[in-house]
């Protein structure tokens, strides 16, 4: 009996949270995704790739057609199934023929409702992994009504989240799952050091925060903005920082959280107000200082110099254990 794991392709949050809670898990793991097989991955864990489902394909007829032409949403009742592409379809061939051939009992999805839905319909158990946000949409609702077991990786009462009161029996609160839990902190911080970590400014923004920064006698380290400024280990940074400057989604603020850090966050634009909702709750709990995207630089030197006089009491976003708590709930709807 093995688990299968759907992990989404956007960003590096979907795979930095399996490669946290699969290492707590008893039984083997297939993995499927988009994304290239993630290094340090245990070697004895498989790693399905999937084709893409995004990209503009051709018709019968010879024609281009773009997928979001092809009425992906099932006229709103569904986030993405577009008419005709063979990528998606070729998707859930995979998924169904891997449930088949290697008797899978259990369906973790983070995150796609169309897969939930799919492996539901397999009579396989499922559990979805959500996210903050106003998620009372259609699409979201069937995928909470078909899960076994509903993930939230945050901690409860931490940000509202109306679509799942109708499903609190079946909701586990993890906390915040990082992949830092646990890891020793190492080194002392620095003096008025501020990390800006990842695609959280504008470039004219990050340049003015740089240099209004520096005149006020900080040194501003920036990771993460492009290809180039990506670093594989960013926890030493994390820790030596006096402030860090980060978005506001689930790792960015779990990894917050595991290091201890003094934080800004920047609520960026995404689907159903996800980091809005968060920034705000972070505020609330007196965990960080809260910006949004269009934050100017003088606003944001001021918050960080206000940040560095705090003293955030992270313990209550739960990141400790988190990983394993995930583990365990999915352990526990296994037949």
């Amino acid at each position: 009996m093995v688990i299968g794991w759907y992990i989404h392709h956007h960003g590096f949050g979907h795979v930095s949270r399996f490669l946290a809670v699969q290492p707590h898990l008893r039984a083997p793991v297939i993995a499927f995704s988009s994304m290239p097989r993630p290094a340090g991955l245990a070697g004895d864990v498989e790693w399905v790739r999937l084709p893409p489902d995004a990209e503009p394909f051709e018709a019968p007829d010879g024609t281009r057609v773009e997928p979001r032409d092809a009425d992906p949403t099932a006229r709103g009742h569904l986030h993405w199934a577009p008419h005709g592409h063979p990528g998606h379809r070729e998707r859930l061939a995979t998924i169904a023929a891997t449930a088949a051939s290697r008797d899978l009992d259990t369906f973790v999805v983070d995150v796609s409702v169309e897969v939930v839905a799919f492996a539901r319909l397999l009579g396989v158990r499922t559990v979805a992994v959500t996210q903050p946000g106003t998620r009372t949409d259609a699409p979201h609702a069937l995928a909470y009504d078909l899960a076994d077991r509903i993930v939230a990786p945050w901690p409860e009462g931490a940000v509202d989240a109306p679509g799942l009161a109708p499903h609190a029996d079946r909701v586990t609160w993890t906390g915040g799952i990082s992949r830092f839990d646990a890891r020793a902190v190492s080194g002392a911080v620095d003096h008025r050091r501020v990390l800006l970590l990842g695609r959280v400014l504008p470039p004219d923004v990050r340049d003015e925060s740089v240099r209004r920064l520096g005149e006020r006698g900080w040194n501003v380290t920036s990771v993460g903005h492009d290809d180039a400024s990506r670093v594989d280990d960013p926890w030493p940074l994390l820790t030596r920082s006096t402030v860090v400057v980060s978005a506001a989604g689930q790792n960015s603020v779990a990894d917050l959280a595991a290091s201890g850090a003094r934080a800004v966050v920047i609520g960026q634009e995404r689907p159903f107000d996800e980091q809005r909702a968060t920034a705000e709750s972070l505020e609330a709990w007196g965990l960080a200082r809260r910006a949004d995207g269009a934050v100017s630089a003088e606003h944001l030197v001021d918050l960080v110099e206000k940040a560095a006089g705090d003293a955030p009491d992270w313990s209550r976003w739960r990141v400790s254990g988190a990983a394993a708590r995930m583990a365990a709930a999915i352990e526990g709807t296994r037949p």
